[in-house]
């Protein structure tokens, strides 16, 4: 079972900071870290999960009507008084630029089911190959028609095409949106293992995270194996790791 650090190490830090990437990029034995990405109002591919910044960070409103200025003016509370800054897809991967040459991977979320953002698959591949990492990355989404696009932009990219239930991602792959992955909920495996070939399935593991606080799920890895997943996205990777 191949473990990713699911928005960075967001169990115990803010989600999709520095902090969090930083964390989980020390982590032996990790396969990769997944992030999410919005644009701001003036274009910048922005790291951050939801379409507004009401729950991450002390300002209001959507990611896509503020300025990356604006964007870059608001506080994540990380505790103890320390604070982190939404951060741009270019930082993250500055910072983990060694690590991708080492062998990890990157798992780009494009959040554009909602916010169908213009231009948001081109700016994205054209970041990823000025920096040579292509083969480093995988892209996913929601939005079908995003990954045809990507596929139409880059022949050779590696996607995964994301739903709650299994079942409902192979619906989307078998419509043509270029996926060799399924990247379904955990608890979405509505389909026996048969059925699910030799698709690669990333399963993501929900709830809402920092601060640090149980679970209240233990995953059991050998089961989900069982049921055909192949690789999990968690919020606490360290602690598959480390057993």
């Amino acid at each position: 079972m191949k473990i990713w650090a699911h928005r960075g190490c967001s169990q115990r830090y803010p989600e999709n900071t520095l902090l969090a990437f930083e964390k989980a990029a020390g982590l032996k034995g990790l396969t990769g870290i997944e992030l999410d990405i919005q644009l701001s109002k003036d274009g910048e591919i922005v790291v951050i999960h939801d379409e507004m910044v009401d729950r991450t960070t002390n300002g209001t409103g959507y990611v896509k009507d503020h300025t990356l200025a604006e964007l870059k003016g608001l506080k994540i509370d990380a505790g103890d008084g320390q604070y982190w800054q939404i951060v741009t897809l270019g930082e993250v991967l500055d910072l983990l630029a060694d690590r991708i040459r080492q062998g990890l991977k990157i798992n780009i979320e494009l959040k554009n089911s909602s916010i169908p953002y213009d231009g948001m698959e081109e700016k994205v591949v054209e970041m990823v190959y000025k920096r040579g990492i292509q083969n480093s990355i995988v892209y996913s989404s929601f939005y079908a028609k995003s990954l045809e696009k990507l596929k139409a932009l880059d022949n050779t990219a590696e996607l995964g095409i994301l739903d709650t239930k299994v079942s409902d991602c192979l619906y989307k792959l078998e419509g043509g949106c270029g996926a060799a992955a399924l990247h379904p909920f955990w608890r979405g495996m509505d389909l026996p293992k048969e059925k699910l070939r030799d698709y690669r399935v990333r399963a993501w593991f929900g709830g809402h995270l920092y601060p640090e606080k149980p679970t209240g799920t233990r995953l059991d890895l050998v089961a989900l194996k069982g049921q055909g997943i192949t690789d999990v996205f968690l919020n606490e990777p360290e602690k598959y790791l480390v057993d």
